[in-house]
């Protein structure tokens, strides 16, 4: 029996050892695998009770385990839609033959880096068949609220490379000089006009005429004037009227002294702004504060549009995708302009080394993991993204050779017990002759 048990050991010890050299071979193999976690073996001595004596020898039983945990160096690329997690979290992924089918929902792995581009429909696939899955913005940019303990809300990440935009303009600053010699006894009384672009609901390009009459007295100064504002897309309508009247006095000379309205939306002595009505809606039009020069002012003998901003642009195509820290997809236009169109989760598991391990670095959440929890990037217990990078392999070489060398001694001596149990077998046999 014991000599027997010895035989076992022995047998158990190779089972073992190769079991550790398989381990060690596949993380050498996946050295320079992205995203790659190496395997682990464990030996774990056999125990068996001893009677009468003598010993029996248990041997040794070995388990593996996937350290999903473990996190790789980060490596810089030049592709935006290359992405790695920095710290704890893993990114949604799906199958491209399970999106290609459209069997309905399916079936979200986790990842920890990928190399993403646009395919043949706009998905941001990686070389391996894997798309990135994220929750879709709505046409504002925002993100609507999502179930966090569900798949239910992600789709595949799909980019319209050809995908025009544009923003309306809602908003108009302006900061205009008015003649002050125009509001005296005498004078010309010759309104001045402006016009301002600016961009309807459509992108298309119309604008705001405004024309400033001044109040000419019959004798003295009167500092005020007659502002008249329409819109091209509604011509011969006028949106908004309003009777401006400026202060002379020493200290608060050529600035607004009150905003009479006539027609059009009441005019905001504290944010100085009013809002007027074009063809696409409702714009507001920032004249400045009462006593203030930053809008309106009346100085000088010149008209002169000092400085007009407003926000809007016209119609522009894509030119490129880049995902921020946040998990923020965003598309970048030529004119300028950038737009959210979806927002990538981060997910936590309480124990990831319990998932189940497929191929191409995917994981599956299994009852060994624990429950999932969807997490913006960078907040709670997960990290955040970086863009242009991908995490390199776990696995250490020069560590991995050690071992193997190691494994390999702990092969040979399990095999010379073999040897030697064999031989003592066979005198054994032989005390019959």
């Amino acid at each position: 029996m014991t000599i027997s048990s010895s035989l076992n050991a022995g047998v158990a010890g190779l089972t073992a050892n190769a079991t550790r050299l398989a381990a060690i071979s596949d993380n050498i193999a996946n050295s320079a695998t992205y995203g790659y976690k190496r395997m682990e073996a464990d030996f774990h001595s056999m125990v068996i009770s001893s009677t009468g004596g003598t010993y029996s020898a248990g041997g040794v039983r070995s388990t593996t385990q996937r350290l999903i945990s473990e996190r790789g160096a980060l490596v810089a690329t030049s592709n935006p839609t290359d992405i790695a997690v920095r710290g704890n979290g893993f990114l949604p992924v799906a199958r491209d033959s399970e999106i290609n089918t459209g069997n309905g929902q399916s079936q979200m792995l986790l990842a920890t880096t990928g190399s993403f581009r646009t395919d043949s429909n706009g998905y941001l696939r990686s070389e391996a068949g894997l798309v990135l899955l994220g929750w879709p913005a709505l046409p504002d940019g925002s993100i609507p609220t999502y179930p966090r303990d569900t798949t239910d809300g992600l789709k595949p990440v799909q980019i319209n490379v050809n995908q025009f935009t544009g923003e309306p303009t809602t908003k108009i600053d302006l900061g205009v000089n008015l003649p002050a010699t125009e509001t005296e006894a005498g004078a010309a009384g010759a309104p001045s006009e402006l016009s301002i672009e600016y961009y309807d609901n459509m992108g298309t390009s119309e604008s705001v005429s405004i024309s400033f009459s001044p109040s000419v007295p019959a004798t003295g100064v009167s500092n005020e004037w007659t502002m008249t504002i329409t819109d091209s897309a509604t011509p011969g309508t006028v949106i908004g009227e309003y009777t401006l009247t400026f202060d002379d006095s020493r200290t608060a000379g050529g600035t607004l002294e009150s905003v009479a309205t006539i027609t059009g939306g009441a005019y905001d002595p504290l944010t100085g702004a009013l809002e007027v009505t074009v063809a696409g809606g409702p714009m507001t039009l920032n004249i400045g504060e009462v006593g203030t020069s930053d809008g309106l002012t009346q100085l000088s003998d010149t008209f002169a549009p000092v400085s007009i901003s407003k926000d809007g642009t016209p119609v522009g195509n894509m030119t490129s995708v880049e995902v921020d820290q946040n998990g923020f997809v965003h598309a970048f236009f030529d004119t300028g302009i950038t737009k959210t169109i979806y927002q990538i989760p981060m997910v936590s598991l309480p124990n990831p080394n319990g998932m189940v391990a497929l191929d191409q670095q995917t994981y599956l959440p299994s009852p060994q993991s624990g429950s999932y929890f969807l997490w913006d990037a960078g907040d709670g217990p997960t990290g955040d993204i970086v863009a242009f990078a991908r995490e390199e392999s776990t696995t250490d070489v020069a560590g991995e050779l050690t071992a193997m060398i190691e494994t390999q001694r702990a092969y040979t001596s399990n095999a010379k017990v073999i040897q030697t149990v064999d031989e003592m077998l066979q005198e054994t046999a032989n005390i019959k002759r």
